[in-house]
């Protein structure tokens, strides 16, 4: 068996099936982890406690390969497509998953990633040698209990964990819609993981506690609020640089879930809503200066359908997110860079505030619990912003990314931004084959019409969106 794997894609695991006697196709929809079936989601909320207590070591982890479909619009194609074609190891863990006691059960993962960072040079170069880390990844220590008699079932807990969805027991959820594990270099920049997906207001890596409630198999409820993880619960953000750790402001950051599902012979449906409140200082900034802190407000509404009848796994899943942004003080004190073309006016000052919105939606099909195939749209829209550029003209009315006349302006090709708007649209397309237990083969190709505001030309040295196109190949397993 394939001792290979990923991040975010929890649940698929050894240990819970070894727990509970049960095969994978009981918890996940035609064994296509980590999508859940009702059984897979009463074990999640029941706290991991279903079962006898058994081995609660995992270890996954994936080998995969991404190729661009062009390469030549760059200054140094080792720096913006990394390893574009060639098969690597991408990332494994570790899991501490299981039943403790009665009440009380555990969803641990430690994520190696083989191509962390790279090494530099003494100039400030890359020297081109890729360095791996671990860090923690998605944790969930929960509390559950059920009471059950003639006219009531109730399932209540609390979960503990390092990010805001992570405890949501549906895949429309941010935590889950994204799957399939995405390898670091930046050939795999374009894959599907890495297209627009729904996102809570203070992504991962914090510590939230929730309180949490399924009534009579019909309506979910979760409340919590999240800090940074630090002191006692810094363990949850362990291996990630004190500059890279998410800083949440001292008060309440509140999180809520509701949910509506009902289930009929082989069908399954929930409709929801969710949305989160974040005060996030600044990337990296001093926390005890508070023109550092900013706000993030995200509201969303999903959906899911499930047909589940052997030999047949349908789902079709939707979600729609909107975030609003309030950028700091200090973040605003600033000026762009950049000019209009005639190299003379200034581009328009910061906006305070920004708004996107995110939409995506998967449908898939899976016959046998082993050959099954997806399509998937995503759709991100929002306001322009000077703050978002990354590419513009300089004070000779050039768009440079080696600045040979010494403007100190430059700009960013392929990933680059000319517009300041985050419009991204595409689709991707996917079929994958499950030969054994535990373990997948797919290839997934993704398709972009729109990227970083535009169609054509988004990032000033004639990238268009359609260069983007990706094709990508896993092989991801669990032991």
């Amino acid at each position: 068996m394939a001792s290979i794997l990923l991040a975010s894609a929890a649940q698929a695991l050894p240990a819970f099936n070894r727990q509970t006697g049960q095969n994978c196709v009981a918890c996940h929809a035609g064994g296509q982890f980590p999508e859940l079936t009702p059984y897979g989601r009463m074990f999640k909320m029941t706290g991991y406690t279903v079962g006898e207590r058994a081995m609660p070591f995992s270890f996954m982890g994936v080998l995969s390969s991404a190729s661009v479909r062009d390469t030549s619009k760059t200054d140094d194609r080792t720096v913006d497509f990394q390893k574009n074609g060639s098969p690597l190891f991408a990332t494994g863990s570790l899991f501490i998953a299981g039943k403790v006691t009665e009440n009380i059960g555990v969803f641990t993962q430690i994520t190696y990633d083989n191509y962390a960072s790279q090494s530099i040079g003494s100039d400030g170069s890359s020297l081109g040698k890729f360095q791996g880390h671990s860090n923690a990844d998605n944790m969930d220590f929960r509390y559950a209990d059920r009471l059950i008699d003639n006219g009531r079932d109730l399932i209540f807990g609390l979960s503990v964990n390092n990010n805001p969805s992570l405890s949501d027991p549906w895949n429309t959820a941010a935590a889950w819609m994204q799957y399939v594990p995405v390898a670091t270099p930046t050939s795999h920049r374009f894959v599907d993981g890495n297209a627009p997906y729904p996102g809570t207001a203070s992504g991962g890596n914090v510590a939230g506690i929730n309180l949490y409630g399924f009534w009579n198999r019909m309506l979910y409820g979760e409340v919590g609020t999240y800090k940074t993880a630090q002191k006692a619960l810094s363990f949850m953000s362990a291996g990630i640089n004190d500059a890279n750790t998410t800083k949440l402001g001292s008060g309440l950051n509140p999180y809520w879930r509701l949910a509506l599902s009902r289930e009929w012979g082989a069908h399954n449906i929930m409709v929801g809503a969710t949305g989160m409140v974040a005060h996030i200082y600044d990337l990296g900034s001093d926390v005890s200066d508070p023109n550092n802190l900013g706000k993030v407000k995200t509201r969303g509404i999903d959906s899911q359908y499930q047909y589940l009848l052997d030999p047949h796994t349908f789902t079709l899943q939707a979600s729609y997110t909107r975030t609003t942004q309030e950028y700091s003080f200090n973040t605003l004190s600033g000026a762009s860079p950049y000019f209009s073309s005639d190299g003379t006016t200034p581009v328009s000052a910061y906006n305070s505030s920004d708004h996107m919105n995110v939409f995506r939606a998967k449908t898939s099909y899976i016959y046998g619990a082993k050959y099954g195939g997806s399509i998937a749209f995503f759709n991100m829209t929002g306001s322009s912003n000077s703050l978002n550029q990354t590419s513009g003209y300089d004070s000779n009315g050039q768009i440079t990314s080696t600045d040979p006349l010494g403007t100190g302006i430059t700009s960013a090709r392929v990933g680059g931004n000319l517009s300041g708007n985050p419009a991204t649209r595409g689709f991707t397309y996917e079929t994958f084959w499950l030969p054994v237990q535990y373990a997948r083969v797919g290839a997934q190709y993704t398709r972009y019409n729109k990227f970083n505001g535009a169609a054509s030309n988004y990032d000033g040295f004639g990238r268009n969106a359609k260069d983007n196109n990706t094709l990508f190949f896993y092989v991801w397993g669990a032991y």
